[in-house]
């Protein structure tokens, strides 16, 4: 959410940047019924301490001898009343007023860091750097990883849609055991890295989603339950985040470093017609996910640890990748600023997303009401949260399976050969 005082401050300059977003977003509501909403605010302070003003002057004319029922003093008590009915009245006038900006401020995404790329979409995006080209496999008939998975049987998907319905996938076997192995090496990596594990609810409430970012905007790309205030996660950001939610942390708590694996959930709504095959866009897949909650000062060089922790395990795995910077235009609704990780995958001759790693800065900690506070200073701080994939589980298997593919077998990646205990899939 973004500040209400830096709009009402200078609302030209937040609209620009807001701008930079190439999308529409109005600022002149806001900044009306904020104005509408002091205005009240103003008026029902003068008629409150006009009423107590009021009340002290009744009980001093009484005090020095005056009758309670004369006309000075029903006067006055009628002035008070008439008071009383005004305020009552306001109250109700300023809690809409209240509501309806708070309606507004979350339907506005957060404003890039004067450090993003401005662009208008995601062929603005810039290439930070790349990995591990020596590791792009040379043979050019590579199978898709849909392709050999089923071959190799451990992939079904016909089964799953008869489960389930379409995007979803069964991993049998061989398949089941690389996932396990990926979640659990991943985590072990993270964990050496400083981050605390959390197995966190994969149902959330409103307020989970709201404080990060996915309601009102998302509602229609996340799966609710009918008959609770419930949410199936579309990452562990949201149930991990919000851990904290409405707490004043002590400055020595930070950083809160988290590493979680989830099942994850989304419609992917609008997507339709896009990577219909394989595991790159499911309704539901794995994920170990990182968030942080740090200092506002240390969160731009906690973001490129970050980064660099995800790219770890992508370069333990000695997988091929890219670092892209996202532009103004191509950020996600709460990011300030954001590097997708993009691994290689020979059979479509292309990098695909593996990893986002944004910041949100103190977007998120407006919405959940994340604070914290330091020893002799007064008031408290906004915290800023961090969060990005380390990594999607099924991308990561999809490029395993291709870039590790030779004569319809898959040579497991040296690091995952303790975890599945064998060092190839598909020779029985």
């Amino acid at each position: 959410m973004l500040d209400l005082k830096q709009i009402r401050e200078n609302p030209e300059k937040v609209q620009e940047l807001l701008n930079r977003r190439n999308a529409a977003y109005d600022l002149t509501a806001i900044v009306e019924l904020d104005q509408q909403q002091r205005e009240i605010e103003l008026k029902r302070t003068h008629l409150q301490a006009r009423s107590n003003e009021i009340g002290k002057l009744v009980g001093q004319k009484i005090k020095s001898g005056t009758q309670p029922n004369s006309t000075e003093i029903l006067s006055l008590k009628d002035e008070g009343n008439s008071l009383k009915t005004q305020l009552a009245d306001l109250e109700p006038q300023e809690k809409e007023i209240k509501a309806q900006i708070e309606t507004l401020l979350l339907q506005l995404p957060n404003i890039p860091s004067d450090t993003t790329p401005i662009g208008k979409d995601e062929t603005d995006n810039i290439e930070v750097r790349r990995w591990g080209d020596e590791y792009i496999p040379t043979n050019p008939n590579i199978l898709p990883h849909w392709t050999l998975g089923e071959k190799l049987g451990i992939i079904d998907f016909e089964r799953a849609v008869k489960v389930a319905q379409s995007r979803f996938v069964n991993l049998i076997g061989l398949g089941a055991a690389l996932e396990r192995a990926l979640i659990n090496f991943m985590l072990d990596q993270q964990t050496v890295a400083g981050y605390t594990e959390v197995l966190p609810p994969i149902l959330v409430n409103s307020n989970s989603l709201q404080g990060t970012g996915q309601l009102p905007k998302f509602a229609e790309e996340s799966f609710k339950c009918a008959d609770d205030d419930l949410w199936l996660i579309p990452t562990a950001e949201v149930p991990v985040t919000n851990l904290y939610r409405d707490e004043i942390l002590e400055l020595e708590q930070l950083p809160i470093k988290h590493c979680a694996y989830t099942p994850c959930f989304r419609r992917e709504a609008g997507s339709y017609g896009r990577d219909t095959k394989g595991l790159i866009r499911l309704h539901q897949f794995n994920k170990v996910e990182l968030v942080k909650i740090v200092h506002p000062d240390t969160s731009e060089a906690e973001h490129q640890s970050l980064v660099q922790n995800a790219e770890a395990i992508l370069q333990a795995l000695k997988l091929p990748y890219r670092v892209i910077e996202l532009c103004t235009g191509d950020i996600g609704f709460g990011a300030a600023k954001c590097y997708d990780l993009e691994v290689w995958l020979p059979s479509s001759n292309t990098y695909r997303e593996i990893s986002s790693c944004s910041n949100f800065r103190d977007f998120q900690a407006r919405r959940a009401g994340i604070r914290f506070k330091e020893k002799g200073k007064k008031g408290t701080q906004f915290v800023h949260t961090l969060n990005g994939s380390g990594l999607a589980i099924g991308r990561t298997m999809s490029a395993i399976l291709e870039n590790y593919q030779h004569d319809g077998t898959v040579k497991v990646p040296e690091v995952l050969q303790p975890y599945l205990k064998r060092d190839v899939i598909g020779d029985n």
